[in-house]
């Protein structure tokens, strides 16, 4: 423990205690008044120590990342930054993605791609960790590297930074999360310093990725990601960091991407896949915090525009690249590439979106695929481990593995895992005055005071592989609320019993099912989701090629080989136990599980039938 950081942060917390408490959620709050054109105000995030998650994946995938983080020392994480600025840099290099070289050339050096581009992002995630744990060790390192940090702050960083915005940008969100969930009382301080010296270094607007703004540099030098950079820009203005970055949010919004988009006109075939998702999430929030109709718009037609190009898994993007309407490139990639889905950067993306998205629509289908992308792609990567080896890409080629890839050591899915990792309690469950959304079906208890009484939603389940969602409320008091069930598109007959009497109102899949009541406690609610087989064609063109999905999973098929195999025999698929289904074939019966159930065995995503 560090004493003087220590008193700091107890006095910053002292300071914002009277405020805090008047505020209905922790947190940041939009200034003024909210969007005229939404008929609802947005649905409120819970905090991070609100929500307690009991499903073993998930808190495993926590505590892995938690653990790599904390074990990297400081020296190394400063480093780059250190010689970057032209400062004695002791300690050990990190290696991959992190390290600094001068003389690193594009093309040939695999080290030195972008050094310390993740780090902005580890300190974001372990302050959201520290909201979750209240672990001193993990907040007084979100200090320490804070204050390690400012003393590198120069032009010359910038300057020999093939990507200066998105590192920005990723320094910007650590402090943001500092200033939220540790109470750094010099997060913003330093943020004003990295702003002032960083700005002159930058384009004076949104640049495309691959427009050259630099003379005399490589292709790699115009890959920087300065039209992403908005959404932490807004956010930063929105927990009260000054006037100056909304207008700097403002200043570079992508209009380039975001004017077609909103007019419904298709402009994603050939833009990077992960920074162009990443960056609907600043038209969302050019949405919340000014008001623009337009690019809400842009941000729900593109959502519409990339679901029709995604694989059963809600994963997109091969080889990183989006694709054109009803193109071929989809269906090819399942032989051409192994390079299917950037997944930790890509789901982080994905989430955020939706979450936006879910939000301010409260429109149950982009909880469905937030919960897809979940299951199918990121909570089944391999762990991140402490010599930087990275899950980098999910592969739905036929010939699929899970793999590490040697040049992607501490590469920017590095940087995202753990966020998506401590993301996971502010995706399942949001809020309005009436009462609480459940939007995931994790283990999980929520938290929250309803009308001045303390109130707890306990969720127990073995969802997705049983179809029954059991909750029990704890009431301090008697309280009218309205708890809302997501009901996914695909659960066609799904019932709620609450106390053990089956509710005689009708659900509508792909739709919140609202119960409203006078609710006590012990009170019990059952929610049904029945889930049964069916098949997914890769695109219309391709209706033989096929996944077979069972509730929100994807069964992946641990073969060598394509089977012949028809859809009966797909849709007849037995269940061997709570994890493992069994096919009938001409030739040896073929396993098929959920993608966190593969280890190192070959699998297919996609089968094809006749």
């Amino acid at each position: 423990m560090f004493p003087s950081l220590e008193v700091s942060r107890r006095k910053f917390l002292q300071s914002v205690s009277l405020a805090a408490a008047g505020m209905a959620l922790p947190g940041c709050r939009l200034p003024g008044k909210p969007p005229v054109a939404s008929v609802l105000p947005p649905l409120a995030q819970f905090d991070y120590g609100d929500v307690v998650l009991a499903s073993e994946p998930h808190e495993k995938q926590l505590a892995e990342t938690h653990l790599v983080l904390m074990g990297l020392s400081d020296d190394s994480l400063l480093k780059p930054f250190r010689q970057m600025s032209g400062l004695p840099a002791p300690g050990e290099d990190l290696g991959g993605w992190y390290h600094y070289d001068p003389d690193y050339v594009w093309g040939k050096d695999t080290p030195g791609f972008a050094p310390s581009c993740t780090f902005g992002q580890w300190v974001s995630a372990l302050a959201r960790m520290y909201a979750i744990n209240r672990d001193p060790a993990t907040g007084d390192k979100v200090l320490r590297l804070n204050r390690l940090y400012a003393q590198t702050i120069s032009g010359d960083y910038y300057e020999k930074n093939r990507f200066p915005t998105y590192c920005y940008d990723k320094i910007v969100c650590g402090l943001i999360d500092s200033h939220k969930y540790v109470g750094d009382p010099e997060a913003f301080p330093i943020l004003d310093r990295t702003t002032d010296t960083a700005l002159p270094h930058f384009p004076k607007h949104a640049v495309e990725h691959g427009m050259a703004w630099r003379a005399g540099k490589d292709q790699s030098w115009t890959w920087d990601e300065s039209y992403t950079i908005s959404e932490n820009l807004f956010l930063a203005y929105q927990c009260g960091a000054g006037e100056r970055y909304r207008e700097l949010g403002r200043q570079y919004l992508d209009n380039e991407y975001y004017d077609p988009l909103a007019e419904g006109r298709n402009v994603l075939a050939g833009r990077h896949a992960y920074s162009h998702v990443n960056s609907l999430s600043s038209a969302m929030q050019a949405y919340l915090t000014l008001g623009s109709e337009k690019h809400l718009r842009a941000a729900r037609n593109a959502f519409d525009m990339i679901a029709a190009q995604s694989f059963a898994t809600g994963g997109w993007g091969p080889e990183e690249t989006l694709r054109a309407p009803d193109s071929p490139d989809i269906y090819d990639s399942l032989t051409n590439t192994h390079a299917s889905f950037e997944t930790p950067c890509g789901s982080y993306a994905h989430f955020k979106l939706t979450r936006y998205l879910l939000r301010v629509t409260r429109d149950s289908r982009y909880g469905d695929s937030m919960e897809r992308v979940m299951y199918n792609t990121v909570l089944g990567a391999k762990p991140l481990m402490a010599d930087g080896r990275t899950f980098y890409y999910s592969d739905y080629n036929f010939k699929g593995r899970k793999v590490y890839q040697d040049d992607q050591h501490w590469a920017c899915c590095s940087g995202t895992l753990p966020q998506v990792a401590a993301d996971y309690r502010i995706n399942t469950y949001f809020r309005d005055p009436r009462g609480v959304w459940v939007n995931l079906y994790i283990p999980s208890t929520v938290r929250w005071k309803q009308d001045g009484a303390e109130v707890a939603l306990v969720q127990e389940s073995l969802y997705p592989f049983d179809s029954v969602v059991r909750f029990k409320v704890n009431a301090a008091r008697v309280r009218d609320f309205t708890l809302n069930f997501r009901v996914p598109a695909w659960a066609t007959g799904a019932s709620i019993s609450i106390n053990g009497r089956r509710l005689p109102t009708e659900i509508t899949p792909g739709t919140f099912a609202a119960v409203r009541r006078q609710w006590n406690a012990g009170d019990v609610v059952e929610l049904d989701l029945p889930t049964t087989m069916r098949l997914e064609p890769i695109d219309p063109q391709h209706p033989q090629t096929v996944a077979l999905l069972f509730g929100p999973l994807v069964l992946f098929a641990l073969t060598d080989s394509q089977p012949s195999l028809n859809r009966a025999d797909l849709l007849a698929a037995k269940r061997l136990d709570a994890r493992t289904w069994q096919v009938k074939t001409t030739g040896a019966p073929l396993k098929m599980v959920p993608f966190t159930e593969i280890g190192e065995e070959q699998y297919s995503t996609y089968l094809r039938v006749t």
